[in-house]
């Protein structure tokens, strides 16, 4: 299972988004993903029209609940219980891939030994989900084949997120659902291109390629590339940084195309770091919140000014063309890192265009040595492509896993760092919505989609709100031990009895001032997903507002 795990550590899908729509079986777990891949949301459309099984597992009512045959609707935070329960059905059941596990995988045994700990009883009361439920979402998924299973954000980012991953691969293993057309663990990249970010090593601890920098091989290998002496030590993930920026031991910033003053967790705290910061240099295509806090403003250019390759959810590579003229003084991106590396001495970077970078990767990156601009002038290429006369891989894993036998791996549920107490009763999740995208860098400056949502809300359920004297439109107050921000109430019964959600687009809102930024132990990603709050009718001027 390690194997599987370093595959798509970066995110990556192990099959093409194309085959989802041929899936007997899909379980979507933790992606409302009509509202943020709408493109893939079609193809699971497609799938259910064909006559194949839908499991949603959500705890809010999303649009896929219209068309799923089991919705589970757990408690966030619970996704472990979950995913292990429908393990232990299948196990007591036998509905386990005998033959796929005896070919393919190793330490069955001591998955199974703790697959003891969720009972039942115990999954239903942790998770919120009737047994019934969950053991028929484990018979459906165990023999509705080929099943694939779908996941975003709702699983990762959580103090368990690592464990949550790990949970999605022994149950496809489990199952014998891996290496296979319509299959695998997909986990559905959250932005443009955020997949060829860290193809190309824009992660602390390996260059392009997943090529960890603490192995000495790969400093050598770099180091005589780009002449240079190069950091064996990995470093520090985004979150840390701005704790860092905060505890004085980060002086200085460069950030390009981030606006981490409403995107990462806990913005209050995130607002100070940068403040404390020396000297920011933001890089970005539209002026945001981050950059009002720069001591320098780069201006880029927009994906329509630039050549250069982007890489998707599904690892394909495909070209991105210049359209445009840019405007005024604005450049691509890899020529002001170009231009900022050669005045400050450093050899090197003379490039003079966008193939001449993609060919160093050619040669430095073997997942993606095929991939070269004369190829994809014929169309995307799928990663791994070792050479120019591979076809790239669709399906990864089809004979063995990296590692060679994929290793179960047994997983203890942990709660979620904050939960709801006499102080803070309510749980706030956050998401997106179709109509914004991320901060709203670019999706604000336009009319028509703040037409259809130009305001940040809070769902209710209809219950709290009673409770809570709180009518639907109604300005209330949320606050968590971090800060307060105002927002309309949408009571609603899309969201459970004890949960409220918010989207975290728009700054006047900024639902990030109340997420916690404790992190998973392993991926160091923040705990978006779930904290404490208190809501009540808005009263005075609000404080604590970061942006």
């Amino acid at each position: 299972m390690a194997g599987l795990v370093t595959s798509f550590g970066s995110g990556a899908m192990t099959n093409s988004i194309k085959e989802i729509g041929d899936a007997a079986c899909i379980l979507a777990i933790g992606t409302n993903t009509t509202d943020t891949h709408p493109v893939i949301g079609l193809e699971i459309k497609k799938a259910v029209n064909k006559g194949g099984k839908l499991i949603v597992a959500n705890p809010r009512e999303i649009r896929l609940t219209q068309f799923a045959d089991v919705w589970l609707q757990h408690k966030p935070g619970s996704d472990i219980a979950l995913l292990m329960g429908m393990m232990k059905v299948i196990i007591d059941e036998g509905l386990e891939d005998k033959a796929f596990i005896e070919a393919r995988c190793e330490n069955l045994d001591a998955l199974k030994e703790s697959l003891k700990a969720y009972d039942l009883d115990f999954v239903e009361k942790t998770t919120g989900v009737p047994r019934a439920k969950i053991v028929e979402a484990a018979r459906i998924y165990a023999t509705t084949k080929p099943a694939t299973l779908l996941y975003t954000m709702g699983i990762t980012q959580h103090t368990h997120g690592t464990d949550n991953v790990m949970a999605t691969a022994n149950l496809a293993m489990l199952t014998g659902n891996i290496g296979k057309p319509s299959t695998g663990v997909n986990p559905l990249r959250g932005q443009n291109n955020v997949q060829g970010a860290c193809d190309m090593g824009a992660l602390p601890n390996v260059y392009t390629g997943y090529q960890g920098v603490a192995d000495p091989n790969n400093k050598q290998k770099f180091e005589t590339a780009w002449g240079a002496k190069l950091n064996d030590k990995p470093g520090l993930t985004v979150t840390e940084m701005m704790n860092a920026a905060h505890e004085g031991k980060i002086k200085a910033m460069y950030i390009v195309g981030e606006n981490p003053t409403l995107s990462e967790a806990d913005t209050n705290h995130t607002l100070e770091a940068l403040r404390k910061l020396d000297f920011l240099v933001v890089q970005d295509i539209f002026q945001t919140e981050t950059t009002r806090e720069a001591d320098v403003i780069l201006p880029a250019v927009s994906f329509a000014e630039k050549d250069g390759t982007f890489t998707n959810t599904e690892r394909r590579v495909q070209r991105v063309r210049k359209a445009v003229e840019a405007v005024g003084e604005a450049k691509p991106d890899w020529w002001i890192t170009d231009e900022i590396a050669r005045l400050m001495g450093a050899k090197g970077f003379d490039y003079k265009n966008a193939e001449e970078i993609m060919s160093e990767i050619n040669k430095l990156t073997p997942s993606y040595a095929g991939i070269t601009y004369a190829r994809l002038e014929k169309g995307g290429l799928q990663w791994p492509c070792p050479n120019t006369e591979h076809p790239g891989t669709p399906i990864l894993h089809t004979a063995q896993f990296s590692r060679g036998k994929g290793r179960f791996v047994p997983i203890t549920y942990r709660p979620s760092a904050e939960l709801p107490d006499a102080e803070y009763p309510l749980v706030l999740t956050t998401g997106r919505s179709l109509f914004q995208y991320h901060t709203g860098t670019m999706t604000r400056k336009v009319k028509g989609l703040n037409d259809i949502l130009g305001e940040g809300k809070v769902d209710i359920n209809p219950k709290d709100a009673q409770t809570l004297g709180i009518a639907n439109g109604e300005m209330v107050k949320i606050t968590s031990r971090r800060g307060s921000v105002t927002a309309k109430a949408s009571v609603t019964g899309v969201t459970s009895e004890g949960v409220v959600f918010m989207n975290f687009h728009f700054a006047e809102n900024c639902a990030n001032i109340l997420t916690n930024n404790a992190l998973d132990p392993v991926a160091k990603t923040p705990e978006y997903k779930v904290c404490a709050v208190r809501i009540e009718k808005k009263s005075g001027e609000l404080a604590n507002v970061a942006v």
